[in-house]
């Protein structure tokens, strides 16, 4: 499978990313996906994914040219400015192919069938894609970047597309043939076997082992460089810790989180200055960064620092995930009157949903011709001491690392983009700097605020990086479920405001006959949800009844799941799909079997069955949870450090979930006293439930009996702690909600 694909495709070399040519427009500019546009004017003949590419390579004999990306994508851009922009290469782009483009956040199900041809066929993979298709489909070659000239005896794009060419027109029968050999291959692949025998609990224990031997003592996170944050791991981590807090694997298990956390927060992947975190960082010391910011990765880590809040109570994990969120409040969230939509389009009538993704790229100044990586978030030594004065200078350089040469570290910046400029990185704590300055810890405290304030308020001129101002419902999802948490744990009403104006969004602008739909962008996408949009959503749904307790929400939840079940369930071998069945220009139907940078809607979905088994008593949710879990069980048990987000759920259905009921008005001061007291806790297999007197408790008494009686005791809010519905005495009193919450 590999043979005609190695003889073929080589590595990668840096580059800029440069303004697009206006004089051509081809068919992406009708689109509305940002990275699509973002090609619009490219003098190659693109063509979306879809029935006229697809008519045209049949009609033609032509392969398809599949190019996939994303719009904040550093590499993406700089294949578009040395190639797609190029005259030459479209010349031969357009004479021998059918060029496609695709977003892969759009389109994840286009982009998941083919990444995984590139990986098994080159042993990598990544963005930006470059597949090339039969006309009816099938993959014969892939790779990822290709710089446009032959370079150090490797062949450019160039040089690829004409190979490509000349095989198609004198090799055609091996290339089908490698095509359907493929195919088979990968449809063999999809089919995850099952073990015979039920999963071991002692998995989670292997993974421990395999997550224990990766970590970094010294710096804190998992492998080498690159480093990604990889929240997924750090949910499992936790867990283990809940099982067993005092003993050694459990102690290591919370060090292992909470260190990783500190270095991260410390580190220049984090945003100083405008708060969230970038991509992954590119050295071991989490220093330099990939400067672009996902809205998934915003929402994962802010609940690992509110986790790690509730465990620890480390004020810098509680400022950690307050930074996290209140810049998404302020950067990332739609509002329809600053929303960058065309004047033509139809615009959403409520605002809350949140936008994918911040470039890496961006003009150092406003007349400026090239972009370049992290040009809105770095600093020149000069720069702030002319901003901030001599003292203040003094003591934020030396406590966020400043030099006067730049701070990158020995091969962190091969292309020098980073020469001369520095990357926040934090250096000392209030009380290090206190000591070495001979000031109070306050003091310190209040002049690095002040500074960040001036540095925030100057760095806003800059030209800011390309905003993706696509609304995903999958993140959305995972967004709604941060905010959720952290007005439970921050018990900040303002985060439970955002998460329900989102909820709110995705109810009016992401639903279509009472099924998701994957995105919104000046009016809702025509692309019909995936599993994930549902998987992710449905938690969000859970976490914002549990927080605020209106049971449409928790009704809504229900109604999601049973048309996920519905679209995307394996009947025959449990688990879900990423597509529906129906899907017409996919290959195959894959089940996603590694967490990585997202957690699989598998992983998701089984831990939302488990909850909503619990949450209503239905028998029917539980089982599909225990066939999502053993429909993995083959994967589990050969690499578990691969699906950690799965052992989360798997460790759900292994305890005896607590079930904590609270009787009383939500609005009252006894009420919110129990809720404040259950939310200090860290309780991560445990449902909560309000029986407050409503219609939402009446709703709920029909599938729980015990419901019905759960009424406030003698007049006071009165909290019930269960395990499989069997109650403790119910207490009124905080003191006496602790120790039950301890099992005493």
């Amino acid at each position: 499978m590999k043979k005609l694909a190695a003889a073929l495709l080589f590595g990668s070399l840096a580059g800029i990313c440069h303004a697009a040519d206006v004089k051509h427009t081809n068919r992406l500019a009708s689109e509305k996906s940002p990275y699509l546009l973002q090609h619009a004017h490219n003098p190659v003949d693109w063509f979306p994914w879809g029935a006229e590419a697809f008519e045209k390579a049949r009609r033609e004999d032509k392969p398809i040219f599949l190019s996939v990306g994303y719009s904040t994508c550093h590499w993406c851009h700089v294949m578009e400015r040395e190639s797609f922009e190029n005259e030459e290469v479209a010349k031969i782009l357009n004479a021998h192919f059918v060029p496609i483009k695709v977003d892969r956040e759009e389109r994840p199900d286009v982009d998941r069938v083919y990444m995984t041809f590139v990986q098994a066929t080159t042993g990598g993979g990544g963005w930006p894609m470059s597949v090339w298709l039969t006309p009816d489909l099938k993959p014969f070659v892939g790779g990822t970047y290709f710089p446009p000239e032959d370079r150090y005896g490797r062949p450019g794009f160039k040089t690829v597309l004409l190979r490509i060419a000349d095989a198609w027109k004198n090799n055609r029968t091996q290339i089908v043939q490698q095509g359907d050999e493929i195919i088979a291959a990968l449809r063999q692949y999809s089919l995850a076997a099952k073990s015979e025998s039920p999963l071991d609990p002692k998995t989670i224990e292997t993974a421990y082992e395999q997550i224990a031997r990766s970590f970094d003592p010294e710096q804190g996170g998992f492998g080498s460089a690159p480093k990604f944050p990889r929240p997924v791991t750090l949910n499992l981590l936790l867990r283990i810790y809940a099982r067993e807090p005092d003993s050694q694997r459990g102690k290591h298990a919370l060090e292992m989180t909470t260190f990783t956390l500190r270095k991260m927060a410390d580190g220049g992947m984090h945003d100083h200055i405008g708060g969230g975190f970038h991509r992954y960082s590119v050295d071991r010391f989490w220093h330099i960064p990939h400067f672009e910011k996902m809205l998934y990765d915003q929402a994962q880590l802010a609940i690992a620092y509110l986790d790690a809040f509730q465990i620890t109570r480390e004020p810098l994990f509680e400022q950690t995930a307050r930074d996290i969120l209140d810049y998404v409040r302020r950067d990332m969230t739609f509002e329809p009157q600053r929303a960058q939509s065309s004047p033509k389009s139809p615009v959403a009538q409520t605002g809350g949903g949140f936008f994918s993704a911040e470039d890496a790229d961006s003009l150092e100044k406003p007349d400026a011709h090239e972009k370049h990586e992290g040009a809105f978030y770095i600093w020149a030594k000069v720069e702030i001491d002319e901003l901030l004065g001599a003292e203040a200078a003094q003591i934020f350089e030396r406590v966020y690392g400043v030099e006067s040469h730049g701070n990158a570290p020995n091969g962190s910046d091969p292309q020098g983009e980073f020469e001369g400029k520095n990357t926040l990185i934090r250096r000392y704590t209030d009380d290090e700097a206190a000591k070495i300055f001979k000031k109070s810890p306050d003091e310190i405290a209040s002049l690095l605020a002040g500074s960040r304030r001036k540095l925030f308020d100057v760095r806003a001129k800059r030209p800011r990086p390309h905003l993706d101002d696509k609304i995903i419902t999958a993140w959305n999802g995972l967004m709604i479920s941060a905010f959720a948490r952290a007005a439970q744990v921050l018990d900040d009403p303002a985060y439970l405001d955002a998460a329900t104006r989102a909820a709110q969004f995705a109810k009016i602008n992401l639903t279509r006959n009472d099924a998701l739909i994957r995105s919104y962008r000046d009016g809702a996408s025509d692309v019909e949800g995936f599993a994930d949009d549902y998987a992710f959503l449905i938690q969000g749904l859970l976490d914002l009844y549990e927080t605020g307790f209106d049971v449409g929400w928790l009704q809504w939840a229900e109604q999601l799941q049973h048309k996920q079940d519905e679209l995307f369930a394996d009947k025959e071998h449990g688990g879900y799909f990423g597509v529906r069945e129906t899907a017409p220009d996919i290959l195959l139907r894959m089940k996603e079997d590694y967490d990585g940078a997202e957690p699989t809607a598998n992983s998701i979905a089984a831990l939302n069955l488990l909850r909503l088994a619990q949450m209503l008593n239905n028998e029917h949710f539980r089982k599909s949870a225990d066939a999502t879990i053993h429909a993995f069980d083959g994967q589990l048990e050969k690499t578990p450090f691969a699906m950690p987000q799965m052992l989360v759920a798997f460790d759900f259905a292994q305890s005896k979930p607590k079930q904590i009921v609270i009787a009383g008005r939500g609005d009252s001061a006894d009420t919110r006293a129990l809720l404040c007291e259950l939310h200090r806790h860290f309780i991560p297999n445990k449902i909560v439930l309000m029986a407050d007197g409503s219609a939402g408790q009446q709703w709920l008494a029909e599938k729980l009996d015990f419901i019905k009686t759960a009424a406030p005791k003698n007049g006071q809010a009165t909290a019930f702690v269960c395990e499989d519905y069997v109650c403790k005495l119910p207490v009124t009193d905080v003191d006496a909600f602790r120790a039950a919450l301890a099992g005493k």
